[in-house]
């Protein structure tokens, strides 16, 4: 099964931007699917994310930012162990 995260993120946020490269990086190692989600977009997320993000949602649990490389590579680990 892939693992599937969720980073809500917004135009223009260099943390975001930072965030989704190390996601990208790091998939080689930690293969999973992510979706990218504006809170632009929706006004009950702009609400529950606005100061938050970058945000990861995996395996039920969030992760605020910051959000350094190697957060982003224990929450990915963390979620495939409880895959197996």
């Amino acid at each position: 099964m892939t693992l599937s995260a969720t980073l809500y993120t917004k135009p223009g946020c260099h943390l975001c931007e930072d965030a989704a490269a190390a996601l990208g990086r790091l998939r080689a190692g930690h293969p999973h699917e992510l979706r990218l989600a504006d809170i632009t977009s929706n006004a009950t997320l702009m609400r529950d994310y606005g100061e938050r993000i970058p945000v990861l949602a995996i395996a039920g649990l969030e992760y605020d930012a910051p959000l350094p490389a190697a957060v982003l590579e224990r929450a990915l680990r963390q979620a495939a162990a409880e895959l197996r």
